[in-house]
């Protein structure tokens, strides 16, 4: 098995005059452009990277929790107006404030110190809370809070606080039913939220919350857009810091492990780090913004670029050993194995086109995003490798000698590989029909992946946002809006009876749907009149809308009183769940809509959008996927003009997709966002091993070679780098573990997973399946034609 091993090491001396048509059209050639003028190259890249620094500050961050929903939709639009007419949702901090002794007089005294001294916090406009509350207007004045300036003792003071407890303003919608949950709506100013001034207003915040109730013993949580926007803004910008450093150290300290040399560890892992570098300078002078998809462009180009740059380095490595000067080995290896490092952009190229296909805005700019970054890792991968080989490495007649006796643990990778390599072409018919069965099983568990999505999942889970937001689904019927747009038909105003009556009517409909809750608009007010002041006047509504202050009115009221909004709540439950809920309320409120015909009246809202609207988008990315599938096996047949290659790469492209959905089957899960992306972006990257095999097998298979010894001295020669270069991609993907977005750490270890599973493939798949069907092709054209 050694003296193979040997002859494999000095054949390469001898592969270059294989074929010498290239499946890269001899794209592969870029890389032999900068290495004819080391220097002047380096030169350039200098100023690149100046350039790509100035571009990266120029990246700003999309925080927005509706941006996977983004697009040119009917439905979309219409919650855009919605948050343009009635904006008091996407700028509220919901303070929740919970305790057994919430209504003690001591800490009832100290919760409104607590709410008066919100009001002064610098950003914001105003606040809602229990102490908002009003006494019913008495004829002709001005109507008395609800709370006294001083509070009553004793008797008084428990009747009193049954009193608030049966308020029917606060009850159940800012003071929970059994009096342990109050909620405070605090509106901050719009320009505070889309500024850097947000994390000093929910500082200040904070600090509020410690000062004024942390000797009370109530427990304190922020939840609502601003918060959750804020920690998903700090959660990019520190994952992004984890996953540059984190990533960038497994594949130098990896890289130096195994080729124990500086030079090669610098000509390995610099150009992916590079690359890194310029792909985001370059989307930074192209205008994108940083959000939970395109901050793993790190580890994804990473992942593009180090498997390819690993390949390179292991074949120069290979020629030095062999005898060759540092100019020639780095040349052969770039015409040798450029050509596959084309070929495996090209496949994650079509991975990223295939996003172009999705509703989602936000998923088809992390698909040009990825274009771009596959692309730029390309060119800088081919370019950067023989330059740092030329400039770097010295010595080497010294260094052939002492690695050709002395290289044990790439020697070891390889021993491994034969040993796979000779049991995989020994029954390849029998292996290859198991993997074909096995393949279609795990095929049928996937196909029964359901469709997922919950806002929670967006958001960072470590922080007090989401833990917030389960105690308000816990005591108030939820936190997520859900909302009925009602626009008057011209010759309406707001106080006409008709008008009057359809929001009476819609808001009653949404009071009646099971699963919303905590239901506001004007008939809420009216209502209240009509039962403590006895008069349900339009005169008597109009007096009590005017002194209410105008950030309050705004919540329900457009500034032209031309539209209202009757909102109500709904827990965060999974979108499969939701979507029957919005259903069922827009069926019922068709009643309505027939009773008041000219009023428009919409079901909208960001719950109601990503309800109706997620299962269908990862539908069609899932679907996506399937022609994803055909479109690169044809790609890859094309390029290595043999129907042979088109398809053996179906089952062992298939097969981390399948895995890897089967175990989301296992772990009780379905198809999210994330996940599809990340097994869509796998796909295209996991093939990377299939494509350099291949072409190393196509240089293998000669006249007078063997089939089975082709495909042994293919497995032993890119094996190891195979091995190697999962291992770090695995090792750059799974970093993403250590974020606080759920959305993240899925994506992350869902693409480890899928990058391991590809090798395994690769190894145990590929092997048998190209063997058998190359011996198939002997048998259709005659073993003088060659398959590959």
């Amino acid at each position: 098995m050694l003296e193979k091993h040997r002859e494999n090491e000095v054949h390469v001396d001898k592969v270059e005059q294989g074929p010498t048509s290239s499946i890269a059209f001899g794209l592969e050639r870029i890389g032999l452009i900068a290495v004819r003028a080391p220097i002047l190259s380096c030169i350039v890249l200098l100023a690149l990277i100046v350039g790509a620094v100035f571009g990266i500050h120029r990246i700003k961050i999309d925080d927005s929790l509706s941006q996977l929903f983004r697009s040119d939709t009917r439905e979309f639009k219409q919650y855009e107006e919605v948050t343009k007419k009635f904006p008091a949702e996407e700028f509220d901090v919901l303070v929740v404030v919970e305790g057994r002794n919430l209504l003690a007089r001591n800490n009832l005294d100290k919760l409104r110190d607590f709410v008066t001294d919100l009001q002064l916090v610098d950003g914001t406009r105003g606040l809602v809370s229990l102490f908002s509350a009003r006494q019913a207007p008495a004829p002709g004045k001005l109507p008395a809070a609800l709370f006294p300036p001083e509070l009553p003792e004793g008797a008084a003071y428990d009747k009193f606080i049954e009193t608030v407890k049966n308020n029917e303003i606060i009850r159940g919608k800012l003071l929970s039913e059994d009096g342990t949950l109050a909620l405070i709506v605090l509106s901050l100013d719009p320009q505070v939220v889309a500024s850097s001034k947000l994390t000093k207003t929910i500082g200040d915040i904070r600090a509020l919350m410690k000062e004024d109730l942390g000797d009370t013993g109530l427990n304190v949580q922020l939840s609502g857009v601003p918060v959750m926007q804020l920690e998903i803004r700090n959660a990019v910008e520190r994952d992004g810091l984890t996953y540059n450093i984190l990533g960038i150290l497994a594949g130098c300290i990896i890289a130096i492990i195994f080729f124990r040399k500086i030079s090669f560890m610098v000509a390995a892992a610099f150009p992916p780090m590079i690359a890194i570098l310029l792909a985001l300078g370059a989307l930074g002078w192209a205008n994108f913004n940083l959000n939970m998809f395109l901050n793993v462009m790190t580890p994804l180009i990473m992942v593009i670029s180090f498997s390819d740059s690993m390949q390179l380095t292991f074949a120069a490595r290979d020629r030095l050993i062999a005898g060759q000067d540092k100019f020639t080995a780095f040349k052969n290896a770039v015409l040798v194995v450029g050509p596959a490092c084309v070929l495996t952009h090209g496949t994650a190229g079509i991975s990223f086109i295939a996003l172009q296909f999705s509703d989602s805005d936000l998923i088809r700019k992390f698909g040009e995003a990825g274009l771009a970054a596959t692309i730029i890792a390309l060119v800088a991968v081919l370019s950067l490798v023989p330059v740092f080989g030329v400039l770097l490495v010295r010595n080497e007649k010294l260094f052939a000698v002492k690695f050709q006796s002395a290289d044990a643990g790439v020697q070891a990778l390889r021993n491994f590989c034969y040993w796979i390599a000779v049991r995989m072409v020994g029954r390849p018919g029998l292996f290859s029909l198991i993997a074909v069965l096995f393949v279609a099983g795990l095929g049928v568990i996937y196909a029964n992946l359901e469709p997922r999505y919950r806002l929670a999942d967006q958001v960072p889970d470590k922080r007090q946002a989401v833990a917030a937001s389960d105690r308000l689904d816990a005591k108030l019927t939820g936190a997520n809006p859900v909302n009925v747009l009602i626009q008057f038909p011209k010759g309406e105003t707001l106080y006409s009876p008709e008008t009057l009556q359809t929001i009476a009517d819609v808001h009653a409909t949404v009071e009646k749907t099971a699963g919303v809750g905590n239901v506001w608009s004007l008939e809420t007010l009216r209502r209240w009149l009509a039962e403590k002041a006895g008069s349900a006047d339009v005169a008597t509504l109009k007096e009590y809308v005017s002194v209410i202050p105008e950030h309050l009115v705004r919540r329900f009221i457009d500034a032209e009183q031309d539209a209202v909004v009757v909102a109500g709540r709904v827990p965060d439950k999974d979108s499969s769940q939701l979507l029957p809920i919005v259903d069922k309320l827009d069926s019922e409120l068709d009643a309505v809509r027939k009773k008041h015909p000219g009023y428009e009246i919409a079901v909208t809202g960001l719950a109601a959008i990503a309800a109706r609207n997620s299962a269908s988008m990862i539908e069609k990315l899932n679907r996506g996927l399937t022609v994803e599938f055909a479109l690169v096996a044809i790609f890859i047949g094309l390029a290595f003009r043999s129907w042979v290659v088109m398809f053996a790469c179906i089952l062992p492209g298939i097969f981390p997709v399948v895995m890897s959905g089967t175990v989301l089957w296992a772990m009780g899960e379905g198809l999210q966002f994330a996940s599809v992306v990340a097994l869509t972006v796998s796909f295209g990257l996991g093939l990377s091993a299939t494509i350099h095999f291949l072409n190393r097998l196509r240089l293998e298979s000669k006249p007078g070679v063997g089939a089975a010894l082709a495909v042994e001295r293919a497995t032993v020669l890119v094996g190891p780098a195979l091995i190697l270069t999962t291992v770090v991609l695995a090792c750059g993907l799974v970093v993403t573990v250590f974020s606080d977005l759920p959305s993240l750490r899925l994506f992350g270890w869902l693409s480890a997973f899928s990058m391991v599973m590809a090798l395994v493939a690769d190894l145990f798949i590929l092997r048998p399946t190209a063997m058998w069907l190359i011996n198939l092709h002997a048998r259709l054209q005659g073993p003088d034609k060659p398959a590959i």
